[in-house]
């Protein structure tokens, strides 16, 4: 699974580790993150990520 990087704050989505504190499971993929999922770092929402 590939990794996406907030082009805001460069916080790294890694689906191996999910976003335990939002409740996103290791293991999720970034296409099967919700549409409300934000990043954890900044907020910005999943459309100012880009393939890391």
């Amino acid at each position: 699974m590939k990794k996406y990087r907030c082009t805001i704050c460069s916080y790294i989505y890694d689906p191996e580790i999910g976003d335990p504190d939002a409740g996103i499971e290791s293991g999720t993929s970034f296409e099967d993150l919700p549409e409300n999922w934000v990043c954890p770092e900044c907020g910005v929402g999943k459309d100012m990520f880009e393939e890391a």
